[in-house]
């Protein structure tokens, strides 16, 4: 899934796919547990997924996409009222209502992958412009114009995404990696993976997620080599 993660350092690999709002509250839960976590120090990386790769580039009517999905908008909106419920336990305010496209999110996974390489906190602040943009403004994230603007806000240099999206960079690592989580047994996201030794599958609760995140903290202590 990744490289080894540092020896001092806890890695947490988040599976998830921008247009999964389990997957955006998921993401207010594990920062609670770092957030709770006292002298464990912790690396988020995001990785991809899509909850549907058979979306066209341009996306498709949310409403058309609903009415083959769930039988129809009622019956999304009886799903979608759980989740608006969790949300606001995390001070999300979902509006689904907002959104007029579902995405193919392809495109948006390079870009984040590409913001793996960018210093401090880059590719965390896109992956949140991009859940903002589409969750509570009903952006379309497949969009390039929409992706290049969020890579700017998140500090990224706009030319240069503007012209990798013109292209096919980067789509078959981004298949490829969503391949291996497959492989790996995801079927479903978020999906944690920490230290690329244990996963916790879902939102869990933020207590949960720190819980496994100090095992593995612990873990690491009792691997070390001793000097």
């Amino acid at each position: 899934m990744s490289e080894e993660p540092k020896n001092d350092v806890v890695q947490v690999d988040v599976v998830s796919d921008v247009m999964c709002p389990w997957c955006y509250i998921g993401k207010r839960r594990l920062e609670e547990a770092v957030e709770s976590l006292d002298g464990v120090d912790v690396e988020i990386r995001w990785r991809p997924f899509q909850l549907d790769a058979t979306l066209p580039p341009e996306g498709r009517d949310r409403r058309e996409y609903l009415e083959t999905k769930f039988g129809g908008p009622e019956r999304a909106k009886e799903i979608y009222a759980r989740i608006e419920d969790a949300g606001r336990d995390e001070n999300l305010d979902f509006d689904f209502q907002a959104i007029k496209v579902s995405p193919n999110t392809i495109d948006a996974h390079r870009v984040i992958r590409w913001a793996a390489n960018e210093k401090g906190e880059v590719q965390d602040k896109l992956v949140e412009q991009l859940f903002k943009l589409y969750f509570m403004e009903g952006s379309n994230v497949g969009d390039h114009s929409v992706l290049i603007q969020a890579a700017k806000d998140a500090g990224m240099d706009e030319a240069i995404v503007g012209a990798l999206l013109a292209t096919d960079q980067d789509k078959d690592a981004v298949t490829q990696e969503i391949a291996v989580a497959q492989q790996m047994g995801v079927t479903g996201v978020p999906c944690f993976i920490i230290d690329n030794k244990y996963a916790v599958m879902g939102a869990q609760e933020a207590g949960h997620i720190a819980e496994a995140i100090k095992q593995a903290s612990e873990m690491k202590e009792v691997e070390a080599p001793r000097t």
